[in-house]
């Protein structure tokens, strides 16, 4: 009996393995990151690379004589070689990103690759350089009417000592040098408005376009008349434009535990899905047609994800709903937790430092979370009635991510939402029907130009709606925030209290779902490591 319990465990194991191939491929990834973010000697990293290739040379050699006893080499070759693979791509980030500009005032040339955003006394542009060196820096010109009316994709030509970024110097601030590499940011500098002029070309392509697209919206919001909080919001809510926000504003949505929907996320992606299948749904279910109606729903989706900003939630969802769509052609459905690793995979190989990014750290985590943790608190509470049943999915995937993503939120900010569960009931509907309210304004607006009083009439009462909508938002975030002990602050947590945390979360879980005195023990000695690191801080 006790072979048959271990052999059922075994293959079970073995099932899973088989339904999460891209789990084990992202290991080798992300052990080469961190290791190519340490170590800084490449010549080590290139054998290993060629250890690979050549065990899974002998693999396929060995294989023609009997291929099983050598599965596991040509599997060893792999994680060799992706391991190479990844810390080559860390090197090669590093070095776009390091600071090697000349130390004296040097002309360079490149195009404005972002929206430009006012400060009290300057415009403040991401300028892709392409003259003398191909790098990405921050300039901050002199406020005139010249430097107002730049846009996307317009190149300039300018002078400058570039300067490296610095940190306010407490070791305990916020890491802006590391924020802006991560970013993939090389230098700054301030730019008199006689040190710098167009040329009259302009940049094309898809990320221009998307910014583009991204500008004509935010005019068209500025038509609404909205109030200027209003605007703020929306403008983060659907196009992930920040620069409006005010601070209050901002801390507002922190502490009531809902930011997260100021960031363009997987939940704004996953309601652009739906309107955009909607849309194409005409080409039917089945045949040429539903191949043509995914290969839609994908462009569509990357041309938001473009017009965001290529945010690292965006881009995770963007992926994710890539892969889910090619499923769908191929008529096969993919496993959750490979999908998401597979995601994971493919983002670091193209964007390695992305590994550091909170972003996107808090995105895997709350979305691993959810695909854990939901099934588990909805088998919890069995609801029958449809409108309850929603309800409770809401509350539990809203309870769900928080679980993910709590003990980042304690190390990287020290502070915790105490009512983020309340918050969440009232604000992630609110922001779903905005974001669904926005769609119908936008054809409403081009049927203005016919001056039919219906079309007229229509269009404001929906610019109400909207409005309406976005005012309860906003009203309901700063009651949150007005409640007593609304945020706990000053928590901060060690990244070994982070691991042990995760770890007596995830066992404790098991012990509920599967009594077993292993999960608890476990569970047990993760919380006690937890208090004792608390008490020798």
């Amino acid at each position: 009996m006790q072979s048959l319990k271990y052999g059922g465990y075994h293959n079970d194991m073995n099932a899973l393995r088989g339904k999460i191939p891209f789990f084990y491929l992202l290991l080798p990834v992300v052990a080469g990151i961190l290791t190519a973010s340490q170590v800084h000697a490449f010549s080590c990293f290139f054998w290993i690379g060629l250890a690979g290739i050549g065990a899974m040379l002998l693999a396929i050699v060995f294989s023609s004589f009997n291929p099983y006893p050598f599965r596991w080499l040509f599997g060893a070759g792999t994680m060799l070689f992706l391991f190479f693979i990844a810390t080559v791509s860390c090197r090669l980030w590093e070095e776009h990103t390091e600071f090697s500009f000349p130390p004296e005032q040097t002309t360079y040339m490149g195009y404005v690759s972002d929206i430009p955003q006012e400060k009290p006394k300057s415009m403040a542009c991401n300028i892709a350089v392409s003259v003398p060196v191909r790098k990405n820096v921050v300039l901050y010109l002199q406020k005139n009417a010249e430097a107002r009316s730049l846009s996307p994709g317009e190149e300039i030509v300018f002078s400058c000592t570039m300067q490296p970024f610095r940190n306010l110097g407490n070791p305990d601030d916020f890491d802006y040098v590391r924020y802006m590499q991560i970013n993939g940011f090389s230098g700054s500098s301030y730019i008199p408005e006689t040190h710098w002029k167009k040329t009259g070309r302009q940049k094309q392509g898809i990320a221009v376009l998307a910014q583009h697209i991204r500008l004509d919206i935010l005019g068209f919001y500025r038509s609404l008349e909205l109030s200027p909080d209003a605007y703020a919001f929306i403008s983060a809510l659907t196009l992930g434009y920040k620069a409006l926000l005010t601070d209050d504003l901002q801390e507002a949505f922190r502490v009531s535990g809902t930011a997260h929907v100021l960031a363009v996320s997987g939940l704004h992606v996953g309601i652009i899905y739906i309107i955009f299948n909607l849309f194409f749904s005409f080409l039917g279910t089945s045949g040429r047609k539903y191949r043509m109606r995914q290969w839609a729903v994908i462009a569509m989706l990357w041309l938001y994800v473009f017009v965001t900003g290529l945010p690292m939630p965006v881009v995770r969802a963007g992926v994710m709903l890539t892969i889910y769509c090619v499923g769908k052609i191929c008529r096969r459905k993919g496993f959750n937790y490979n999908t998401l690793a597979a995601t994971a995979f493919l983002m670091l190989i193209v964007h390695p430092s992305g590994l550091f990014d909170v972003g996107f750290q808090m995105s895997f985590a709350s979305v691993f979370a959810i695909l854990f943790f939901q099934p588990k608190l909805n088998a919890l509470f069995p609801v029958e009635n449809r409108f309850k049943r929603s309800v409770r999915n809401l509350a539990t995937i809203s309870l769900a991510a928080q679980l993910g993503i709590f003990p980042l939120v304690l190390y990287y900010f020290g502070t915790f939402p105490t009512y983020f569960f309340l918050a969440n009931l009232v604000i992630v509907p609110l922001t779903t029907l905005i974001t669904y309210a926005v769609f119908p304004l936008i054809p409403l607006f081009f049927c203005l130009q016919w001056h039919i009083p219906f079309f007229d009439r229509l269009f404001t009462v929906c610019t109400r709606i909207v409005q309406a909508l976005i005012d309860g938002t906003l009203q309901s975030v700063y009651w949150v925030e007005s409640l007593p002990l609304s945020q706990l602050s000053g928590v901060h947590i060690s990244f070994v209290q982070v691991f042990c945390l995760y770890v007596f979360i995830l066992m404790i879980t098991s012990f509920f779902i599967r009594p077993r005195a292993r999960s608890a023990f476990i569970a047990l000695s993760a919380a006690l490591i937890f208090l004792l690191s608390r008490y020798m801080m």
